[in-house]
C-alpha cells in the first residue's frame, strides 16, 4: 500500500481475504515523509513496532541521518508487511523538538541543565547514602514495556542483586500483570499458549474485553480478511461498547462493568451442561474439574442475566457459539484485565479452552493478550519483580540457579517474600519507607489512578526521584535528576511481542544531543556503584547489548522461554521467530502445550498459585498434593460484586481505554501531526438513553466526577451500554500551559483523576474499570461555539 492512502481514515487498510488453512496474504504497507520517494531512501534498517503489542516486523528509512518513514516487511510471520497507524504514523516523535538531549538535575526548586558525570553521581551518593543507613527496602525502581530485552535484563541484574532490592517493578503492572498471572494460575507459567497463526485455522474467534481493532490494528486486520474470505469464522465479542469487533460479531455481550467473572461462570455452566466438555482431555491433562462443575452449577443464564443485565438468551448464543466450536480461538484483554475479580475472570477464559481441549493445535489458540511492545521481555526478564527465566522465587533451586548464573550466594538474591508490586512500592514511597524511586520509560504522573495522590507521593521531598525519558514528562517534571534516553531507532536490541515473536531492531540514527541508550545508563550506574559478584569479579560482565542477549540466553536456558537457539545473526537473515527457540527447535515454536503441560510439575513451575479471592500464596506442600505429576489447574472462582458500585449520587459505572490513534500518554503520538489532529484532546461517552435522560448532546462540555476527582471533556453519544461512561486515559498535561497537573481547583482532562485506588488481589492490576461517576453538564456546544461557554475540555484543563 502506497504512502498516498488515507490511514487514519481507514486505520486498517484495504482486505486481502483467505481462506481457512490458507497462508496471509502479503500486503506491504509505507509511509515516508512528504518528499521523500523509496528511491530516496539511502538505507532500510530492521526493527518492528514500539507503540502497540502487536510488533509488527518493520524497516526503517534513513536518509541524511534522520528517520524519514517505514516499511511493513512483508515476509515477516507477524504482519506479512502490514502496519497500523501508530506504526505508519508515530516514528515522526524521535525528531520531535522539545527532546531531551542533556540531564536535568534540580537546584533550588528547578530543573536546570547539567551534565553525565554530575547526574549520574548524584543518582550514585544517594543510592549508596540510603542502603548505608536505611537498607536495600530504601530504594525501588519502577519500569516499562518499551525498553528492551537486554536493558531489562541488565536492570533486574541490577536491582535483584546489585542493590538487593524486592522493590522492582514495571507499567506492565497496569497493563498485562493479569495475563502473567491467569497463566501461572492455570499452566504453572508465564508464556503465551497460543500463535498469532491460529487465527488462519479457527472456526471460532472469541474477544474478552480486547477491542482488537484499536488496540492491535493488524491482528484485526488479519481477522477481517478471515471475515471476508469463504468460510469464515464466528465472532463473539464481549465488551460494554459497541466497538469496531462489535459491530462484525455473530454474538455480542454488553455485560454490566465488574460482573466478568458471572458471565464466564454462566458461559462455562452451559457448555458442561451441554455436554460440551473433552473428557479424555481434561483427565490426561487437568486436575480441579470437580471444583469448577460443582461451582458453576447454579450459575445459569437467567442467573448471570440478573447480575451481567445481559439477555439470558444471548449468553445461551454466546455459549452455543462457543461449545460448538471444533477450533477456537480466545483473545483477552483489558476489558478482563483492569476490571473487578481480573485473574479469576481471566483464569475462566483458560478454563473454557481446558475443558473443551483447545490447546496445541492450529486453531486452538489462547492469548492473555499484552498491552505493550515488551511487555513480555518486562516480565520474562525479571523486571517486574519476578525472577529471570521464570523461575519461583519459593522454589530454592530455582535461586541457585540463579545464583550459579550470577556468581553470587543464593542469599544475594532477594526471594523471602514475593515481589513488590507497584502500588505498593508508592505506598511506601507515600509514607517514606523509601527513599529513592527511579522511574524509566513510564509517566505514572498520567497513567496511575487517583493522580492528585500520585503527584502528591512523587512530589514529597523526602523521596528523591529520577526519570529517565525522551521527554519532560508530567511526572519528569517532579523529578530531582532526570536523564534523556535514546529510543527506538536509535540502539540496538530485540523485544519479544505478544505470542512470543522475537525480534531485532537496530540502531538506525543516532539519538539527539547527549542522550544514551538504557543499558548505557544502566552500564554506568552499575560500575559507579562497583556492584561485584562472589569472587569480586564485576556483577555484569557485558559492555553491549549482543553481550548482555549472549548473557540472557544463558539464563533462558532449560527455562519456558529458552532463548538459546536465537542470535542477533539468525534474526538479522530471516524476520520474526517465536521462543523457545533451542537446538531441537532451531526455528521456533509456534504453539504451547501440544504434548500435555510442560511447566506446571512441582519442581519446573514459576509458581504455585494464590488462592482466588483473597491473593494469599498457596505454598509448595499445598501445590505438590494438589498437582503432583504437573497438570494445567482448572480453578473456580465465585463471582463478588465490586468494591465500588453505582449509586445516587454516583449513578455510572465509568471505564477508561484507549483510542486507536494514541499510545499511553501520548508522549509520542502526540506528537506525530497525524495522530494527534486524528484526536486532539478527551472526550467522554455515555449513551444516547443517558444523554436524553439528562438534557445532554453531542459536543456539550461535560463534567466527569466521581469521588476522587473530576474531568472535563466533550461528550459523544454513541452505542455504548446504558449506566457507562467512557474516557480514555490519554490525556494529560504536557501539552497545556500547566505542564504537569490541572488548573488550580480546576477540574483536569487526565481521566486517571478520577479512578480508585484498589487492585486486584492476585495480579496486584490496578482496577480502572470499576470507578461509579456522574455526567454533567458544564457549558452547551453552541455556547463554545459563540464564545459564551465556560471553555473547551482543552482550555478547561
Amino acid at each position: 500500500m502506497d504512502s498516498s492512502t488515507d490511514r487514519i481514515a481507514d486505520p486498517w487498510g484495504p482486505r486481502t481475504p483467505y481462506a481457512p488453512g490458507a497462508p496471509w496474504p502479503a500486503r506491504t504497507d509505507t509511509h515516508l515523509a512528504e518528499g521523500v520517494a523509496e528511491e530516496d531512501v539511502e538505507r532500510w534498517v530492521r526493527s518492528a513496532s514500539i507503540l502497540h503489542s502487536n510488533g509488527d516486523a518493520l524497516d526503517i528509512a534513513v536518509r541524511d541521518g534522520r528517520i524519514v518513514g517505514v516499511r511493513g516487511r512483508a515476509v515477516d510471520r507477524v504482519n506479512r508487511g502490514r502496519l497500523g497507524p501508530k506504526d505508519l504514523y508515530g516514528w515522526q516523535a524521535n525528531h520531535s523538538p522539545d527532546r531531551l538531549t542533556r540531564p536535568l538535575v534540580r537546584e533550588n526548586g528547578r530543573l536546570v541543565e547539567s551534565d553525565w558525570d554530575t547526574a549520574m553521581d548524584r543518582i550514585a551518593a544517594r543510592t549508596k547514602n540510603l542502603l548505608d543507613e536505611r537498607g536495600p527496602g530504601a530504594v525501588g525502581f519502577y519500569t516499562s514495556g518499551q525498553l528492551f530485552l537486554e536493558e531489562y535484563y541488565t536492570l533486574a541484574l541490577i536491582a535483584h542483586v546489585g542493590i538487593r532490592t524486592n522493590h522492582l517493578d514495571g507499567n506492565t503492572r497496569l497493563c498485562t500483570a493479569t495475563a502473567a498471572e491467569a497463566l501461572k494460575e492455570t499452566f504453572g507459567s508465564d508464556g503465551q499458549p497460543g500463535s498469532y497463526e491460529d487465527v488462519d485455522h479457527a472456526d471460532t474467534i472469541a474477544l474478552f474485553g480486547h477491542n482488537v481493532a484499536e488496540t492491535q490494528t493488524v491482528l484485526w486486520m488479519r481477522m477481517l480478511d478471515r471475515l471476508e474470505g469463504s468460510d469464515p469464522p464466528r465472532l463473539l465479542c464481549v465488551d460494554p461498547r459497541y466497538t469496531p469487533v462489535a459491530r462484525r460479531a455473530d454474538v455480542h455481550l454488553a455485560p454490566r462493568p465488574g460482573t466478568n467473572v458471572a458471565l464466564l461462570n454462566a458461559l462455562l455452566h452451559e457448555i458442561i451442561r451441554t455436554g460440551r466438555t473433552d473428557r479424555a482431555y481434561i483427565d490426561a491433562h487437568t486436575v480441579g474439574f470437580g471444583e469448577l462443575a460443582a461451582r458453576v452449577e447454579e450459575c445459569t443464564p437467567k442467573w448471570a442475566a440478573e447480575i451481567c443485565d445481559v439477555p439470558a438468551a444471548q449468553i445461551e448464543r454466546a455459549a452455543e457459539l462457543l461449545g460448538g466450536a471444533r477450533r477456537l480461538l480466545s483473545t483477552v484483554l483489558q476489558g478482563v484485565y483492569q476490571s473487578h475479580q481480573a485473574s479469576a475472570a481471566a483464569v475462566q477464559v483458560n478454563n473454557l479452552h481446558l475443558i473443551r481441549g483447545m490447546l496445541g493445535r492450529p486453531g486452538c489458540g489462547l492469548l492473555q493478550m499484552n498491552g505493550q511492545p515488551t511487555a513480555e521481555n518486562t516480565r520474562e526478564c525479571g523486571a517486574n519483580g519476578d525472577l529471570p527465566g521464570f523461575r519461583n522465587w519459593q522454589n530454592d533451586e530455582h535461586v541457585a540457579q540463579l545464583a550459579e548464573i550470577w556468581n553470587v550466594e543464593p542469599d544475594a538474591i532477594p526471594h523471602y517474600g514475593p515481589p513488590t508490586h507497584a502500588m505498593q512500592i508508592l505506598r511506601y514511597a507515600e509514607q517514606g519507607s523509601l527513599g529513592m524511586l527511579w522511574i524509566t520509560g513510564t509517566n505514572p504522573a498520567v497513567s496511575l489512578p487517583e493522580l492528585a495522590r500520585i503527584r502528591s507521593i512523587l512530589a514529597q521531598e523526602r523521596l528523591f526521584v529520577v526519570v529517565q525519558d525522551l521527554f519532560l514528562t508530567e511526572t519528569a517534571q517532579l523529578a530531582d535528576v532526570v536523564l534523556p534516553a535514546a529510543t527506538w531507532g536509535e540502539k540496538t536490541g530485540t523485544f519479544t511481542n505478544t505470542d512470543r515473536t522475537v525480534h531485532l531492531s537496530e540502531k538506525a540514527v543516532e539519538p539527539p544531543g547527549e542522550a544514551r541508550p538504557d543499558l548505557d545508563i544502566f552500564l554506568d550506574f552499575a560500575a559507579r556503584m562497583d556492584f561485584r559478584d562472589k569472587d569480586g569479579g564485576p556483577l555484569i560482565g557485558w559492555r553491549d547489548p549482543q553481550g548482555a542477549f549472549a548473557a540472557w540466553q544463558r539464563c533462558s536456558a532449560g527455562r519456558p522461554c529458552d532463548y538459546t537457539g536465537l542470535s542477533y545473526d539468525k534474526l538479522r537473515h530471516g524476520s520474526g521467530i517465536q521462543w523457545p527457540c533451542t537446538e531441537d527447535a532451531p526455528d521456533g515454536t509456534a504453539r504451547l502445550y501440544t504434548d500435555g503441560i510442560t511447566y506446571a510439575h512441582p519442581d519446573a513451575c514459576e509458581s504455585y498459585g494464590k488462592d482466588m479471592v483473597t491473593g494469599a500464596t498457596v505454598t509448595p506442600v499445598e501445590y505438590r498434593s494438589l498437582n503432583p505429576d504437573g497438570k494445567a489447574v482448572i480453578k473456580a472462582a465465585e463471582y463478588l460484586p465490586p468494591h465500588e458500585d453505582a449509586s445516587p449520587e454516583y449513578p455510572l459505572r465509568l471505564i477508561t481505554g484507549r483510542t486507536v490513534y494514541h499510545f499511553h500518554t501520548r508522549t509520542k503520538t502526540g506528537r506525530a501531526p497525524e495522530l494527534n489532529a486524528a484526536a486532539p484532546d478527551v472526550w467522554a461517552e455515555i449513551s444516547p438513553a443517558e444523554a436524553s435522560a439528562q438534557g445532554l448532546a453531542d459536543g456539550d462540555l461535560v463534567q466527569v466526577t466521581t469521588p476522587r476527582g473530576a474531568i472535563r471533556a466533550r461528550l459523544r453519544t454513541t452505542a455504548i451500554r446504558d449506566g457507562v461512561v467512557f474516557v480514555p486515559f490519554h490525556y494529560g498535561y504536557w501539552d497545556t500551559p500547566q505542564g504537569h497537573r490541572p488548573p488550580d481547583g480546576r477540574p483536569g482532562r487526565a481521566a486517571n483523576e478520577t479512578t480508585i485506588t484498589d487492585w486486584d488481589p492476585l495480579s496486584k492490576q490496578p482496577l480502572f474499570k470499576t470507578a461509579a461517576a456522574r455526567v454533567t453538564l458544564v457549558s452547551r456546544r453552541d455556547d463554545a461555539r459563540r464564545g459564551t461557554g465556560t471553555g473547551t475540555a482543552g482550555s478547561a484543563s
